[in-house]
């Protein structure tokens, strides 16, 4: 039951920070640089919270594991679309560093399943004697 509670966890977790990450996009300027940030933060921030739901159905670890580093990948290139916005400075740093801590959590996290999943496909199941 525990595992459960975190994957649900760690999934509304993905869920809050999409939210997070439309929100701060809304409030970005409508120049052709607000919105062509918007629309790639706007992918790539949403993005690990639809793929990690469909990791949760993966066909095979190794299905399993690609899809966690697809998640890693959005996570990764939201979090360098957020330091570009934290240096051009098109919104205020303190409404864009809340968002970049959560995404460099929410990173940390996903580094460090990819290759707990990836160590445990690796793994050989014992031989049962009956």
């Amino acid at each position: 039951m525990e595992r459960k509670k975190e994957l649900y966890d760690l999934e509304e977790r993905l869920i809050d920070f999409a939210v997070m990450i439309i929100r701060l996009t809304e409030r970005l300027p409508g120049s052709h640089i607000g919105k062509h940030l918007a629309g790639q933060l706007n992918r790539s921030g949403t993005a690990p919270a639809l793929v990690y739901g469909e990791a949760q159905a993966a066909e095979s670890n190794a299905d399993f594991v690609h899809k966690m580093k697809v998640c890693l990948k959005e996570l990764r290139e939201s979090q360098i679309n957020l330091k570009i916005i934290r240096k051009a400075e098109p919104l205020p740093e303190p409404e864009v560093l809340p968002v970049l801590d959560e995404c460099g959590q929410l990173v940390a996290i996903f580094t460090k399943s990819v290759k707990t999943a990836e160590g445990n496909r690796n793994v050989k199941p014992k031989n049962r004697k009956m």
